[in-house]
Order: structure tokens, then C-alpha cells, then sequence
């Protein structure tokens, strides 16, 4: 009888359910209103990861996955320097627009630069490379990793997704599998916790160290350079440019390289050096995007039914079927929601 009284309870129950009580419905709006967001929640930075022994470890990784310095002219036949430039800014560029994370862009150029190392490689698949490079960093960084077909929008078609796939084994096979590569930015978070600096500064000097990173990554000049190196030179570059203040005594240029060059063993006129080629590289960008800025407002004044986005540094030319990359200001324009590069 009472399994029969509750079979019949629970059936009433089923055909009036009664409402759950007011308090408990408005502890649940909180919750869900915290999974609407643009972008997916990270975990806080864990300051048992920011030891000595941590570091220790990454200074003699680093070396392991550094790339040869002189691949372009002991492995590669077709590609030059300048065509790697304009494939880096490329990936900066997807990986700005699709808001990646700030990992994704340098482990993507290790990887491309490791297997540029071992493998020689035509210059009309140098673009396909760096597709792939971009997907297997995505995947290893981000949550919510970038597809394959939209990779191929971004190159406006020229390539298949069947085509990444093959490349991104091939870069697999190349690289042995070994994808944990040692970045500078796994050295910028050790820096700021071991400099005087207070801690309201800290977010805008991390983000204008990473700025500089992602910059070096695209440059030539830094592929052999160590992690560590280009992480140091460019916190003393953000921290000389933002005039930040450091707490206690208050340390001079001088002082902050040597501080920095004792963490990572080197020598600090190397690492003055490597700072002075950072801001070099920095006064050399900022030149060059004010003239593509004047470019690109003298362009868009015969365009009206095109929407510009931005402007970019890649221009495929195809002369007798040869493909030869040149440095040109090209306008990006949106038609039906999807990117397209117009020549």
C-alpha cells in the first residue's frame, strides 16, 4: 500500500508540479548569467607555478626547442626571410581578429620555424604552413580551438581543409610530436612577480611586454634568440616605455637589465642589445603603419560599397606561374560576414 500511495504522489506530482520557491529561483539567475560571456573563463594564475624550480626548468628547456638560426640558407631553396615577415603578420593578424589567446601567435611561429628547420619547403606552401602551425597551436592554447574551415576562409579559399589536415601530420611527424615548446611569454608572469613592481601596473605591463613579444615573433632577427632573452628585453622596453615607477628605490635602466640578466643567466650587455633591437623594431613597425594608414585613407575614398576592416601586408603575385611575395598595403573588406583580401 504505501509503494501503491507513492506510485500515485508521485504521479500527481507529475501532472502539478508545484513551483519551486522564490529564493531558490533567484539564486539560479546569478549562475547562469555567468556562463554568458564572449569568451570562455580562465582559471586565475597560480602562484605555485611562479617558483625558482619553475624557472630553473624552463631556462633549460628552452634550448631544446629552439629553432636553427641559419635555416634559410642551409634548408630552404625558394623561401627568404621577407616571406616568412609577410606569413607572420598574417597569423597575427587571424589571430587578433578571431581574439585568440596571446599564446597561440608564438608557439604558432616555433613551430613553423622548427620545421622550416628540418624541412625544405616550397614558397607556395609557405601560407599553408603557417595555417597549420596557427591550428595546432589553437588547439593546445584555447579552449574552444579554431576549425579547419574557417582557417581556409581566412586564405581566401587557396587551400582545402583535406589539404591542412595532411600538412598539420606532416608538421606533426616533423616535430616528433613534441608541441610543448617554451614561449616568452611563460617567462613574463615569472618577471613581474619577482620585480618591485606594484601590483596596479602589472596588467598593462604584462600586456605591453606581450605586444612586444608578438612583435619579435614576426621579425627575422629573433628566431634564434632564446625565450628568455626576448621576454627580458621586452619587459625593460615596456617598463622604460609606460615610465613605470618600481616600488622601493627606485631602479634605473642599468640596474633593472642586470637584475633581469642575473634571473635568466646572460650577460646584460647581450641583454641590452636585444632590447635596443626591440625598440628598434618597434620605431621601424610604427613608421611603417602610419604610411599604410595614409595609404589606406587615400584607397577607401573609390570605395563605397565595400565596408574596410583593416589593413594588411600580404600580397600573392603570380608571374609566369611563380608565386613571389611582396610587401604591399592591402584593404581587408567584409562581404556576407566572411573576410576577403583585395589585390
Amino acid at each position: 500500500m504505501k509503494l501503491l500511495n507513492l506510485g500515485r504522489s508521485a504521479a500527481a506530482a507529475a501532472e502539478n508540479p508545484r513551483p519551486p520557491p522564490p529564493g531558490r529561483v533567484r539564486s539560479m539567475e546569478p549562475q547562469l548569467l555567468c556562463c554568458e560571456a564572449d569568451r570562455p573563463a580562465r582559471a586565475y594564475r597560480d602562484s605555485n607555478l611562479l617558483t625558482d624550480r619553475v624557472l630553473r626548468a624552463l631556462l633549460l628547456a628552452e634550448e631544446k626547442y629552439l629553432p636553427a638560426p641559419n635555416y634559410f640558407k642551409c634548408v630552404q631553396r625558394e623561401i627568404a626571410p621577407y616571406m616568412r615577415r609577410i606569413v607572420a603578420t598574417w597569423v597575427l593578424e587571424v589571430c587578433e581578429e578571431q581574439r585568440c589567446e596571446e599564446e597561440v601567435f608564438p608557439l604558432a611561429m616555433n613551430y613553423m620555424d622548427r620545421f622550416l628547420s628540418v624541412e625544405p619547403t616550397k614558397k607556395n606552401h609557405l601560407q599553408l604552413l603557417g595555417a597549420a602551425c596557427m591550428f595546432l597551436a589553437s588547439k593546445l592554447k584555447e579552449t574552444i580551438p579554431l576549425t579547419a574551415e574557417k582557417l581556409c576562409i581566412y586564405t581566401d579559399n587557396s587551400i582545402t581543409p583535406a589539404q591542412l589536415l595532411q600538412m598539420e601530420l606532416l608538421v606533426l611527424n616533423k616535430l616528433k610530436w613534441d608541441l610543448a615548446s617554451v614561449t616568452p611569454l611563460d617567462f613574463i608572469d615569472h618577471f613581474l612577480f619577482q620585480l618591485p613592481v606594484r601590483r596596479e601596473s602589472r596588467p598593462i605591463l604584462r600586456k605591453h611586454a606581450q605586444t612586444f613579444v608578438a612583435l619579435c615573433a614576426t621579425d627575422n632577427k629573433f628566431i634564434a634568440s632564446p625565450p628568455s632573452m626576448v621576454a627580458a628585453g621586452s619587459m625593460v622596453a615596456a617598463v622604460e616605455g609606460l615610465q613605470i615607477k618600481l616600488v622601493g628605490s627606485a631602479l634605473k635602466s642599468q640596474k633593472l637589465t642586470e637584475q633581469l640578466a642575473q634571473i635568466i643567466r646572460s650577460d646584460p650587455d647581450c641583454l641590452r642589445a636585444c632590447q635596443e633591437q626591440i625598440e628598434s623594431l618597434l620605431e621601424t613597425s610604427l613608421r611603417q603603419a602610419q604610411q599604410q594608414h595614409i595609404g589606406v585613407t587615400m584607397e577607401t575614398k573609390n570605395i563605397d560599397h565595400l565596408t574596410c576592416t583593416r589593413s594588411r601586408r600580404l600580397q600573392v603575385v603570380l608571374k609566369a606561374g611563380d608565386v613571389c611575395l611582396e610587401s604591399a598595403t592591402l584593404l581587408t573588406v567584409r562581404l556576407s560576414c566572411r573576410t576577403y583580401i583585395v589585390l
